[in-house]
């Protein structure tokens, strides 16, 4: 008798395949994990993607990455982190209106700035400029699950995190959620910053957004929401109305113009981008002492992994370490570079 109970997984498999849409991913019918396990008895293979994430440390470090704001004082600025979360909400929020896997939804969007560098798209900029092959916070969120915290996530959970930035698209309808739900959430917080910032007033947003959207976050974000449950419901793709979708692009364009590359916001980016270049070129100085048989690129790919996962305040005390006069200041150890360094196959 026992042996024909089921288990607290099972019954949830079984209540996905009763109501989930024909479009979910269904967590029983996973394309797995690089490595086979045996499953748990109480979650599904995406809720434990969801947690393996949720306890990454990674994850922790996102409380002290820039979204916009470089370190404000005011804590009510969004962080890496609140960014995350509101973007796993509105995710969630959609995924269940459309029957979709909410487990799936809530670990891609949980990953899916996993990559992102200190300072905000200012650090992704230089690293890109400064790796060989480019530098891609998506494609780093991958490396950091899969290599650095070796976190072993199923495969819809990893396609989901990698092409979560355009122009690519996740083949799952989840990913796909968490895709959208990204932009609707950065733009839609960002301008609430922008305000509390004084860069730029509730009477500056453009008028046509206005009148579409209202300049109330809150009308905004159910606006946008529902028009994507609308317009995907039943449907093998994830999409918002063409008006929805015309005036959302005109308002995130207004966005790009008059905050994120055109204000006060960005007058702190060229000492932001110098200290994470010195720091990037002192580290792969200090590697090629000490692993003098190792190529290059393995060396700036180890260089790479260390900064890039550094929260802002601390590159800057590691900065302040390695490039201010301050004999009395005890220096932090760089243990966690010669662990990587060891992973990467430096010699």
């Amino acid at each position: 008798m026992n042996s024909l109970k089921k288990t607290v997984r099972e019954k949830i498999e079984e209540r996905e395949s009763l109501f989930l849409s024909e479009f979910a991913s269904k967590s029983k019918f996973t394309k797995g994990r690089k490595r086979e396990e045996e499953p748990c008895t109480l979650r599904t293979e995406y809720q434990r993607d969801r947690d393996r994430i949720l306890h990454s440390k990674a994850f922790r470090r996102l409380k002290h990455k820039t979204q916009v704001f470089f370190a404000p004082y005011d804590d009510h600025f969004r962080t890496r982190m609140t960014h995350t979360l509101e973007v796993s909400q509105i995710a969630r929020t959609i995924a269940r209106a459309l029957d979709l896997n909410e487990d799936l939804t809530e670990a891609i969007a949980l990953g899916h700035d996993l990559g992102h560098t200190p300072f905000g798209h200012s650090g992704e900029r230089v690293l890109n400029e400064l790796m060989p092959g480019g530098y891609r916070h998506n494609e780093q969120s991958v490396r950091v699950v899969e290599f650095i915290e070796d976190l072993n996530l199923t495969q819809e959970t990893l396609d989901g995190i990698l092409n979560h930035s355009y122009p690519c698209m996740p083949y799952t309808l989840e990913g796909q959620v968490v895709r959208i739900s990204d932009k609707i959430a950065y733009i839609n917080h960002d301008i609430q910053d922008a305000i509390r910032a004084d860069i730029i007033k509730t009477t500056d947003i453009p008028k046509e957004s206005a009148d579409y959207f209202s300049t109330t976050n809150r009308i905004r974000l159910t606006k946008l929401v529902n028009d994507i449950v609308e317009n995907s419901r039943n449907k093998n793709k994830i999409i918002m109305s063409d008006e929805c979708s015309k005036q959302f692009l005109n308002l995130r364009k207004w966005m790009f113009e008059n905050v994120y590359n055109n204000s006060p916001a960005k007058q702190a980016e060229d000492k932001a981008q110098n200290v994470i270049r010195r720091l990037f070129e002192y580290y792969c100085e200090e590697l090629t002492k000490k692993y003098p048989n190792s190529p290059q690129k393995d060396i700036m790919q180890t260089v790479c992994d260390y900064v890039s996962g550094m929260t802002d305040r601390y590159v800057l005390i590691k900065f302040e370490e390695n490039f201010l006069p301050a004999p009395l200041i005890q220096k932090n150890n760089d243990e966690f570079l010669y662990k990587l360094a060891l992973m990467n196959g430096l010699k």
